[in-house]
């Protein structure tokens, strides 16, 4: 059997099994908890408490009724497994599988979350991150992938640096989780070339304004610009496309 065809298989059996977990994994999110006034610091800066939603929005979802949305786990596995399919497929049975396909479902997770509270937990993005860097590092130092792996972490310090200015600059739709899941997706997309991570931020922001203004031309009203819209899972379609057809499409693009 062609190696591309079991690596396709691999992948997609592998990352629909973690997508079966992703109503565990949701529930299992502490809900943010409100500062107080002697802790002014205690909210997680990426998880606004919910008295600070706006007076026409509702109160955020708990993790928990997340969870239990009839058939997340299934529909969690399917996207899974088709994105992991498609890693796999392009990557070929090669080291950067160990990372990607892990980080599939996990990825699935955060974008369920975004999508329904507008928040990016810190407590699945940073482990996730710190597991992603060690194990890129041990496989770049012990396969001689040495500009790999410096490009890969020159990459994570790119993104998170760029949404890092987006967020001081307080531009619209961006929260400091966003910021937080740029360090990952700068360090996948970086190990495959500047190519794939250039794209896969290009793309991330085409995804997410293109149905804004869509949905703005249909209803004829502009304000619909000014609301607030999850990130998230726009930032993960961008960097499946980078990491899937990212040099090739940045070798034509960019010449």
């Amino acid at each position: 059997m062609d190696d591309t065809l079991v690596a396709a298989l691999l992948g997609a059996l592998v990352a629909a099994l973690g997508g079966l977990m992703v109503p565990t994994l949701v529930a299992r999110v502490p809900e943010p908890e409100p500062p107080t006034a002697s802790e002014p610091d205690a909210g997680d800066p990426a998880d606004p408490v919910p008295d600070a939603v706006p007076d026409d929005e509702p109160p955020k979802m708990l993790y928990v009724d997340i969870a239990e949305r009839p058939g997340l786990g299934w529909r969690s596995a399917v996207i899974a497994a088709v994105a992991g399919g498609l890693l796999g497929a392009s990557t070929g049975l090669d080291w950067p599988l160990l990372w990607l396909i892990p980080l599939t479902p996990v990825a699935v997770a955060l974008s369920v979350i975004d999508w329904h509270t507008r928040l990016l937990p810190r407590r699945i993005v940073v482990p996730a991150t710190l597991a992603a860097i060690a194990v890129v590092t041990v496989v770049g130092l012990a396969t001689g992938e040495r500009d790999a792996l410096v490009r890969a972490l020159a990459g994570m310090v790119v993104a998170r640096s760029f949404f890092w200015v987006l967020w001081f600059l307080r531009s619209a739709g961006m929260g400091f989780g966003d910021v937080r899941l740029a360090a990952p997706v700068g360090l996948v997309l970086g190990w495959v070339g500047w190519g794939a991570l250039a794209l896969g931020l290009w793309v991330g922001f085409i995804a997410f304004a293109l149905p804004a203004v869509g949905l703005a031309v249909v209803r004829r009203d502009r304000t619909v610009l000014k609301k607030s819209f999850p990130f998230g899972p726009f930032m993960v379609i961008g960097a499946l496309v980078g990491l899937v057809w990212g040099t090739a499409l940045a070798g034509r693009i960019w010449g």
